[in-house]
């Protein structure tokens, strides 16, 4: 004799009284740890070591007296000069070639080659730039270009992440990141790839 199969609902009430119970049972949580101001590294030269780690990570790092020697490095990089689509957020530095104010939609900057961004200060410990999103029409753009360049003030550096998130407090801005680096990836086989899913190349401009 053939079974009969049957369409019949799952009874979910069960689990719902469960998770019910789950929902309404109070959990204490655990607090943050104390952090010991005096055990947190300080350097004598953050910015010497804000330039060390973010090399050491993939970027590179050019000292600037004017905002205007940007674009005179950037010219002499070949990627750049060919570039088509440039996207300035620092014209001061770099004079864009992209119409933000077209752009509604930000799968419409899938061909962006540069993205100039400016950071809010950067972290001596590991090389990261605190990039402000009131300062981007479009948060994909540190995501979506070929290549990235930040401008930032080499007077902004901090020593530490705790210091970092001190400086930052409550945001105003419903979006913010740490960049630092290029986008990269790697393998069990120890092999390294910058630009797997975010900017190939990071140039990071520090002016007085």
């Amino acid at each position: 004799m053939t079974p009969q199969l049957t369409s019949q609902a799952a009874d979910t009430t069960g689990r719902q009284a469960i998770l019910d119970r789950l929902t309404l049972r109070p959990v204490r949580s655990a607090g943050l740890p104390t952090v010991d101001a005096s055990k947190l590294t300080s350097f004598e030269e953050p910015l010497a070591k804000f330039t060390e780690m973010l090399q050491s990570v993939g970027g590179e790092v050019h000292l600037v007296d004017q905002p205007d020697q940007v674009t005179e490095i950037l010219n002499q990089i070949e990627v750049f000069s060919n570039a088509q689509r440039v996207v300035s957020l620092v014209p001061e530095a770099v004079k864009g070639s992209f119409d933000l104010s077209k752009i509604h939609d930000p799968h419409d900057l899938a061909a962006v080659d540069w993205t100039i961004a400016k950071g809010e200060f950067g972290v001596a410990e590991n090389g990261a730039i605190w990039i402000d999103g009131s300062t981007l029409p479009h948060r994909v753009l540190l995501f979506i270009a070929q290549y990235l360049a930040i401008v930032l003030s080499r007077r902004e550096m901090v020593h530490h992440m705790h210091e970092g998130y001190a400086r930052l407090g409550t945001p105003i801005s419903r979006f913010g990141v740490f960049v630092a680096g290029p986008s990269k990836t790697a393998d069990i086989e120890q092999s390294l790839v910058l630009g797997a899913h975010g900017c190939r190349a990071l140039q990071v401009f520090l002016t007085p």
